[in-house]
């Protein structure tokens, strides 16, 4: 038996692949949504600097009250929950300085 083979003709759009993806997707040169200006950026990276230094004093906070004694159960809670909510903002800021490619 002989293997058979389709030689049906294939059609290539007028305009190359790329730049029907780019239509599609919205990230032409010009049309990128969600693209960020290097002042954006500068911007971002800076809060998110500040973000993570609030993040590591107050886990050095948490870390010194809980050392004390008689340390105030109710402020390490507060300070814990502070330090979540951080963490999201902070994931936050790198998904938009860092967004996840997938290939």
């Amino acid at each position: 038996m002989s293997a058979r083979f389709c030689t049906a003709e294939i059609h290539y759009p007028a305009r190359p692949f790329r730049a029907i993806l780019r239509a599609v997707r919205g990230t032409g040169p010009d049309t990128r949504r969600g693209a960020m200006n290097r002042e954006e950026e500068r911007k971002l990276a800076a809060e998110l600097e500040r973000l993570k230094q609030e993040h590591r004093d107050l886990d050095a906070a948490i870390e010194a009250m809980l050392h004390l004694p008689d340390y105030d159960r109710l402020r390490v809670q507060r300070l814990k929950k502070r330090k979540l909510q951080l963490k999201d903002q902070i994931i936050r800021i790198e998904d938009q300085l860092f967004p996840d490619i997938i290939a």
